[in-house]
């Protein structure tokens, strides 16, 4: 593994069952520290289909750092849009480590932002992809290096999706601070 790449953690980055409030101040730390560090974001989101750039937009001032987001829900906007390897699609689903870190370099790049930060997974109810309702990976990726976290959650498919949302917005926090 290369000096700059995160290891990464079977367990959500915040514990589960954090409410909007919690969402809320995740966003509006995140654009601080991003503000701080005068780092623009943009996001790639499949499963939360547009809930990381929403939940960033409430704080006020988040045009600052957010440059903007790619809802690529389908499998072939996730190639064809965001640059992911078609044939790395064919051969794993789009619930997958290298996707998720593909759809964060992809969208950083079209969008011409310092960070980029992904989502993709199986929300539910049931199963998709040869993955469990829950299957979630989340990545961030920067000049410097990238994050990925694969992570099991749990709930029905509306707390899957918050899950997912605050763990990635988490995860870009802890990647700017240089946490692992």
């Amino acid at each position: 593994m290369a000096a700059s790449e995160r290891s990464e953690a079977e367990a959500p980055v915040v514990p589960e069952g954090y409410g909007r409030g919690s969402c809320a101040r995740a966003a509006a730390d995140l654009l601080g520290v991003a503000e701080a560090r005068a780092v623009t974001l943009a996001i790639a989101e499949s499963l939360t289909g547009g809930q990381v750039a929403s939940s960033l937009v409430e704080t006020p001032g988040a045009s600052r750092v957010l440059v903007g987001a790619v809802v690529a829900y389908a499998t072939r906007v996730k190639a064809q849009v965001l640059g992911v390897d078609a044939a790395h699609l064919e051969r794993t689903g789009p619930v997958d480590r290298d996707v998720a870190l593909q759809m964060a370099r992809g969208v950083s790049r079209l969008l011409g932002a310092d960070l980029g930060l992904a989502t993709t997974g199986v929300a539910g109810p049931g199963p998709a992809d040869g993955h469990p309702a829950g299957t979630v990976h989340i990545a961030v990726v920067g000049p410097w290096g990238e994050a990925h976290r694969e992570l099991h959650l749990s709930g029905d498919r509306s707390r899957v999706r918050h899950e997912a949302v605050i763990n990635v917005i988490a995860l870009a926090g802890d990647f700017l601070r240089g946490r692992p």
